[in-house]
C-alpha cells in the first residue's frame, strides 16, 4: 500500500505540501487501482432514491458498514427495489468520494443475497427439463378459442387474483370462475400448487387453467421455479397460461405453460376474448346461419315446386298407368308373335327344302319295274344265245373229241411216260405202250415191228 501510495502522490519536493482535495484524489486513485470489482454482502441501511435516480444506502454487518452509491444508469436495471433490512450482494469498486474524504462502494449491480447460487440452480433445472423436453413447442396445448369456465390457481390473499378477476369481470361476464386455492410463496408451495393442478385435472370443471403471481424476488417467485410444479404443469390435460411476476421475471413454469403472459393480467386477457368481439363474432355467426337458412328454404322451395308440378289426380295416373299397361301388353303380343311367325317361316322352309330332298318313290318304281323288265328280256335273249354258243361249242367240240374218232376205229397209242407215239419208227420191240379204244385201254408189248411207209388204212 505504502509504494502504491508513494507512486499516486504528487511528484515535487520532501516538503511539499498537498491539498485535501489533492489527497484525497490521490488516495482515491490508489484504492480503484488496488481493488477491482468484487461482490460484497451486506445488510441494507439508510436507503434513500434521489430525486435524480441514484442510490444512497449503506450494507453492513455485525462488525462495519460501507457507504455505497449506485447511479440511475446501474439503478434502472436492478429487478427490485431495495428496502431497510433487506440482506443483499452488490458488485461494486472501492473508490472515495472526494468532497468528503469518504470512502464507499461504487455499486454497478445489485441482487437479494443467495441470488446467485438460486440463478445456478434455477440455470440447472432449465437446463435439465429442457433435455426431458418438457419446453417442447410441439407438446404445448392450443388455448380454446371461447373459454366457458376458466380456473385460477393462486392464493386467495394474492394481489394478482383481484387484478385477473377484475380484468375478467370487464372483459368477459359471462364466464365462469373456480378458484383453486393453493400458497404461492412458502416452503410448500411448489407442492401445493402441483396439487391444485392435479386436482382440477381431476375434476375437469374449467376449460383453461391461469396459474398466476404478483411481481417479487428471486426468493418470492422460487416456487415456480421447482420441480414438482413443472411436471404438474407438463401432464396437465388442461391448457395453462402461467402469469406469474413482471414482464422481466421468467421462472420455469413459464417456459413449460402452454403459453407464457408478462402478467397476471395479461393471462386474464389472453385466455378470454373480448365481450364486444365475442358479441360482434355471434353476430357474424348468426348472419352466415341467416344466410344459410335463406339459401335452403329457397332450395326447398323450389324442390317443392318442382314436385308440385310432378304431383297428378289419382284418375289421371290410373289413365296413364292404363295406356302403359297396353303398350306393355301391345309390346309383350309382339315380342310372343313375331318369334312365333319366324319359326312357321322357318319350318315351311325346311319343309320344302325336305319335300325337294324326298325323292319321287311311284316313278322310281316304275323305272325300276321297266329296268327290271328290260333286264329280264336283255338276259333273257343273252342266256338263248350264250345256250345257242354252248350248244354250237358242244357240237363242234363233240366233233372233237377223239373218242369219237376211236369209235370210228382209231386207236391212241402212248408211251410209258404218256406221251403219244407217232412216228412208228419209234417203236421197239420188247416196248411197253398203252393203247386207248373206243371202249378202253389195254397194254399192250411191242413184239414184232414191221414199218410201213404208206399211210393208207
Amino acid at each position: 500500500m505504502n509504494s502504491s501510495f508513494d507512486d499516486a502522490r504528487p511528484t515535487g519536493g520532501a516538503d511539499r505540501v498537498l491539498s485535501v482535495s489533492d489527497l484525497n484524489k490521490a488516495v482515491a486513485g490508489v484504492l480503484e487501482r488496488s481493488f477491482p470489482l468484487a461482490w460484497v454482502s451486506g445488510e441494507i441501511s439508510n436507503f434513500t432514491r434521489a430525486a435524480s435516480g441514484h442510490w444512497y444506502f449503506s450494507i453492513k454487518d455485525a462488525q462495519a458498514q460501507m457507504r455505497c452509491v449506485m447511479f440511475r444508469g446501474r439503478a434502472q436495471y436492478a429487478d427490485f427495489s431495495p428496502r431497510e433490512g433487506d440482506r443483499v450482494e452488490v458488485r461494486a469498486l472501492l473508490s472515495m468520494y472526494v468532497p468528503r474524504g469518504e470512502v464507499q462502494l461504487n455499486v454497478e449491480a445489485i441482487r437479494r443475497a443467495g441470488q446467485g447460487n438460486l440463478y445456478e440452480a434455477f440455470l440447472r433445472l432449465k437446463e435439465k427439463l429442457a433435455a426431458a423436453g418438457l419446453f417442447d413447442v410441439g407438446r404445448k396445448r392450443p388455448l380454446p378459442r371461447y373459454a366457458r369456465r376458466v380456473g385460477v390457481v393462486t392464493s386467495l390473499q394474492a394481489a394478482a387474483l383481484r387484478d385477473v378477476l377484475t380484468t375478467l369481470a370487464r372483459r368477459a361476464p359471462h364466464i365462469s370462475i373456480v378458484i383453486y386455492p393453493a400458497p404461492v410463496q412458502g416452503a410448500d408451495a411448489a407442492a401445493r400448487l402441483a396439487a391444485a393442478l392435479d386436482i382440477a385435472n381431476a375434476r375437469r370443471e374449467v376449460d383453461t387453467l391461469l396459474l398466476c403471481r404478483g411481481g417479487g424476488s428471486i426468493e418470492d417467485l422460487w416456487a415456480f421455479n421447482e420441480e414438482v410444479l413443472a411436471h404438474a404443469i407438463a401432464r396437465s390435460e388442461l391448457p395453462v397460461v402461467a402469469g406469474v411476476g413482471h414482464e422481466t421475471d421468467f421462472t420455469i413454469a413459464d417456459f413449460v405453460a402452454d403459453v407464457r403472459a408478462p402478467t397476471p393480467t395479461a393471462a386474464a386477457e389472453l385466455i378470454t376474448a373480448a365481450r364486444d368481439e365475442c358479441l360482434r363474432e355471434v353476430e357474424r355467426e348468426r348472419q352466415r346461419l341467416d344466410r344459410a337458412m335463406r339459401r335452403m328454404l329457397e332450395l326447398r322451395a323450389q324442390q317443392l315446386d318442382s314436385l308440385s308440378r310432378a304431383l297428378v289426380s289419382p284418375r289421371e295416373r290410373l289413365a296413364r298407368q292404363r295406356t302403359a299397361l297396353a303398350h306393355l301388353a301391345d309390346r309383350m303380343r309382339h315380342a310372343l308373335e313375331r318369334p312365333l311367325a319366324q319359326r312357321r317361316s322357318r319350318f315351311e322352309m325346311l319343309r320344302l327344302r325336305l319335300a325337294r330332298a324326298v325323292p319321287d318313290v311311284a316313278s322310281q318304281h316304275e323305272r325300276v319295274a321297266l329296268l327290271s323288265q328290260r333286264v329280264h328280256t336283255a338276259m333273257s335273249r343273252r342266256a338263248e344265245r350264250s345256250a345257242q354258243r354252248l350248244a354250237d361249242a358242244t357240237a363242234q367240240l363233240e366233233l372233237l373229241n377223239p373218242r369219237r374218232t376211236l369209235q370210228r376205229g382209231y386207236a391212241a397209242v402212248l408211251d410209258a411216260r404218256g406221251q403219244p407215239l407217232r412216228d412208228p419208227g419209234k417203236l421197239q420191240r420188247g416196248q411197253q405202250v398203252t393203247m386207248h379204244l373206243a371202249d378202253g385201254a389195254a397194254d399192250v408189248g411191242i413184239g414184232e415191228v414191221q414199218v410201213r411207209l404208206d399211210d393208207t388204212f
